[in-house]
């Protein structure tokens, strides 16, 4: 039995230290990419001044010059496009290793940077209630967002899930025209789930194609009863290049803030509070987690006073 458990405890201790080789290996080959990628600038820089200086020496551009000149910055273009990662990638070492090597805090950390695509933040003149029902009213998105969405349709509630500080509604979309954008990354018809994490934070997941997805979080902070900030942060596990996956989500999200810009000035012209009456909230199914919002918070007057109450604990400590 104890030479068992011996062989046992070797054969770990051997296993830990080839692991550990492996990512140690993982890693000098990871900086070693990072040293030449760049190397490589300050030559390339080099290349194109000296090819520069020469062309422009006797105030005459040939087409031949024309050519090397721009030969020579797309390929130092290029050279920049090629950057390596700065942290370990699953393709450097077997995912299993790298997350036994880190602690789970650490692992889900370096998941999470390797999903996020972009982050936007405004601060919008308008009360942080509009904010509140403008993401939580499913049917704004064949309204509001007729242009950009081209005519996406809510057709089906399919599953509703209060929580204790929020909720998840998960609804289906229907692309009704054949040539919708959005059938790039997505098909016709999709099961979308909105989940309202807490008062500030609303979550979209939108299913794409081999089983991705793309989330969209809002983080919605009332700065005074006229104001609210609105930070937009995107993840995706899409196997698109990520620099024309950020310049599209980039894109993307500012044309829906500016179809919103209207609505949301329509509604801060109203009373909104009012709108956040139990009594009067609507029973429709696109509504039911707006609903359980009012079920929870209620008015205007009570979500700013539970970052104020935050502040308040902050400064008990």
């Amino acid at each position: 039995m104890s030479i068992n458990l011996i062989q046992k405890d070797n054969d770990e201790v051997a296993k830990t230290g080839t692991q550990s080789l492996e990512i140690e290996l993982a890693l000098f080959i990871l900086k070693l990419k990072n040293g030449i990628w760049l190397a490589g600038i300050p030559s390339w820089l080099f290349g194109i001044t000296d090819r520069s200086l020469a062309a422009f020496a006797d105030g005459y551009l040939s087409t031949l010059e024309v050519f090397q000149l721009f030969t020579a910055s797309f390929f130092f273009l290029s050279w920049l496009y090629l950057r390596p990662e700065h942290d370990l990638d699953n393709n450097d070492v077997d995912s299993t290793l790298y997350q036994g090597y880190l602690c789970p805090t650490q692992y889900n950390k370096l998941e999470l940077k390797k999903r996020h695509m972009i982050s936007q933040e405004y601060i919008l003149p308008f009360p942080y209630l509009c904010q509140i029902y403008h993401l939580l009213n499913l049917k704004h998105l064949e309204t509001i967002h007729k242009f950009s969405l081209n005519n996406l349709r809510v057709i089906n509630i399919s599953h509703f899930q209060p929580t204790a500080i929020g909720g998840v509604i998960k609804f289906q979309t229907m692309l009704d025209s054949p040539l919708n954008a959005l059938r790039i990354w997505r098909q016709p018809i999709v099961e979308v789930d909105l989940i309202l994490h807490t008062p500030y934070t609303v979550e979209l997941s939108i299913p794409v194609y081999n089983n991705k997805r793309i989330v969209v979080m809002f983080y919605a902070l009332p700065l005074n009863h006229r104001e609210h900030q609105l930070f937009i942060e995107i993840y995706s596990d899409l196997e698109w290049p990520k620099p024309i996956l950020q310049v599209l989500l980039h894109f993307a999200s500012c044309l829906t803030l500016f179809e919103d810009l209207p609505y949301l000035r329509n509604l801060g012209e109203k009373n909104i509070e009012r709108l956040f009456n139990m009594n009067l909230a609507s029973n429709h199914q696109t509504m039911l987690l707006f609903k359980r919002f009012v079920e929870l918070y209620g008015s205007s007057t009570k979500a700013p006073k539970l970052i104020e109450g935050s502040h308040e604990i902050e400064h008990s400590y």
